[in-house]
Parts: structure tokens; sequence; C-alpha cells
């Protein structure tokens, strides 16, 4: 039996993965620009029937990146503060504290997760390839790839930032579609 290739001899999985990476931070970016800068008070409003929040929703993403990526692609546990929370006894824990939280809590929180996303991703893919398999299987038996896990965790930041443009604009009419070109996070 022959020796895999390794990955840096694949550009064009190389290249995938650079563009796949480069998608989910741009969206990373994007979210981060339709919720920084706000207070208590921003972060706590609500806009007509929903009861979500920017603060909410800062969270959620921040116990999505842990959960998708640290947990079920790369096999690692939670981490803080998410392995403390019983999610049985109060499953909308993360959407209830993060309309509760300090802005510079809150956002701690979420930049510590994408920067633990960041090096589990490279390091899964540096083992595994994008057609390697996730570190969990669904109920029926089929086991996600690398690439299916990233695929998914952009659209959870891009179905996201389309929630937090709404409610950002209704806060205080923030509107476009990406951030300048000045913005860090």
């Amino acid at each position: 039996m022959s020796e895999p290739t390794p990955l840096s001899a694949q550009p064009a999985v190389l290249a995938e993965a650079e563009s796949l990476s480069s998608v989910l931070q741009r969206n990373r970016r994007t979210f981060a620009w339709k919720t920084s800068g706000l207070d208590e008070k921003a972060l706590r409003a609500t806009t007509a029937a929903s009861v979500m929040t920017l603060g909410g929703l800062v969270k959620h993403v921040a116990l999505v990146e842990a959960d998708w990526l640290a947990v079920k692609l790369a096999g690692r546990g939670y981490g803080a503060p998410w392995d403390a929370v019983d999610f049985d006894a109060d499953p909308d824990w993360e959407w209830r504290t993060g309309a509760l939280d300090p802005p510079g809590d809150l956002y701690a929180v979420w930049h510590q997760a994408v920067e633990r996303s960041r090096e589990l991703v490279a390091e899964v893919i540096k083992e595994r390839g994008l057609d390697g398999p996730a570190s969990f299987t669904w109920p029926d038996g089929r086991t996600p790839t690398v690439r299916d896990m990233l695929l998914d965790m952009i659209e959870e930041y891009a179905r996201h930032t389309g929630h937090a443009d709404i409610l950002r604009e209704a806060v205080d009419g923030r509107v476009g579609e990406g951030a300048p070109k000045d913005f860090t996070f």
C-alpha cells in the first residue's frame, strides 16, 4: 500500500481549502462589523415580533463555532463557558445570556471561539484534507467530510449575518453588505 500524497503536494486541495477559509473569514468579518461597537442597550434590543437580539446572535455563533468546529469537526471538547452549561435545563442559554452579558465579555467569548476554530480547522485540514471525515456521525450513519462542515459553517454565518443586518438597521440604522476596508476584528 502506498503512502497518501501529503496535503502540501495537492495544490488543488490547498487552493480549495484556502478559498473555503477565506469565505468563512469574510462571513465572520461581516458578522463582526454588523455586531460591533454596540452598548448593552443596543445588544439587548429586539425588533418586530422576534425576541432575537444582536447579543444573543453573537453568543449563539460563538457556541456554533465550538459545537460545529471544535466538537463535531475536530473531536475536541466544548471548552469554557459551554462545558459548564446544562443545555437540557436551559436550551436557549446562549440566546438568553447573550442579551444580558456586558459587551466586552460577549465579544471576548466570540473572539476566543473564532481563534480556537481557526487553529483547529487548519490542524484538521492538514491531518485529514477536505475529503476526510468529521469527528461525528449523523443519526442515519453518514459522516460528513471536512468540506461539508466548513460549508455548513459558512451557511450558518451567512444566515445569522442576515439576521444581524436587519437587527442592526433597526437599532441604529447601520446598513451595508460588507465591512469597510479599514474594519478589523
